[in-house]
């Protein structure tokens, strides 16, 4: 992919897979291209080179609404939920495009995010960052993604809510749903990842099973704090 905002292109050249069951997360430095880089696979960037392909299905000029159909869902890093609203009308928006009864998957969600049943009924907006973060991505998933794409997702959050959030990550991961992930906790990350890039100047540096990029000296020293 190459693309950006007017005449500047962030991505330079950026080529990211994920497939399903699989945990993928994008790290790198501020300004790398790391959020730019999924607004692209979302359709909402506009490339000036290369394609976005969803089971070999090529759909760059697809818009979002499109996408989601097609099995992808995106949880932005901010104004992710509707505060106004209760937990479960939360969950009822994000089913919107559906014309079946999802009343089976609001039970699975409540399966994932327990908190999240005993909460229905309250407003979204009085709920702590780490709950907020669990609607957000509940939401996303009322559409039975195939690809549920996930941007800073334990952003402002402790450690201990952050561990939380990476359990229900996994979980979402075992029920065979392809998890791609942007996060500035890149040790926590890759360590619930199978694999990982580093984005430098919209650029793949590296790419590799998550473990070996733990691993990897250079990359310890660079982008994981030493």
């Amino acid at each position: 992919m190459v693309g950006g905002y007017g005449a500047a292109n962030i991505l330079q050249s950026c080529t990211i897979t994920v497939a399903l069951g699989e945990i993928v997360v994008i790290v790198g430095p501020n300004g790398a291209g790391k959020s730019t880089a999924m607004k692209a696979l979302f359709g909402m960037l506009e490339l000036k080179s290369g394609k976005v392909c969803l089971e070999n299905e090529d759909i760059t000029h697809l818009k979002p609404q499109s996408r989601v159909k097609l099995g992808m869902g995106f949880v932005p890093q901010t104004q992710n939920i509707f505060t106004s609203m209760t937990v479960l009308e939360n969950l009822e928006i994000g089913a919107y495009l559906r014309t079946d009864d999802y009343s089976q998957t609001i039970e699975q969600v409540f399966s994932i995010f327990p908190v999240l049943r005993e909460k229905k009924y309250q407003v979204a907006g009085e709920l702590s960052g780490g709950q907020r973060q669990q609607v957000a991505v509940a939401r996303a998933l009322m559409m039975k993604p195939r690809v549920l794409m996930l941007d800073e997702p334990t952003a402002g959050v402790s450690p201990m809510v952050m561990d939380d959030l990476f359990d229900r990550i996994l979980e979402i991961r075992n029920n065979g749903i392809a998890v791609l992930m942007v996060e500035q906790n890149a040790t926590q990350a890759l360590s619930i990842a199978d694999r990982g890039y580093v984005l430098v100047t919209g650029e793949n540096r590296f790419e590799d099973n998550a473990d070996k990029l733990l691993n990897n000296p250079e990359v310890q020293q660079s982008f994981l704090g030493g």
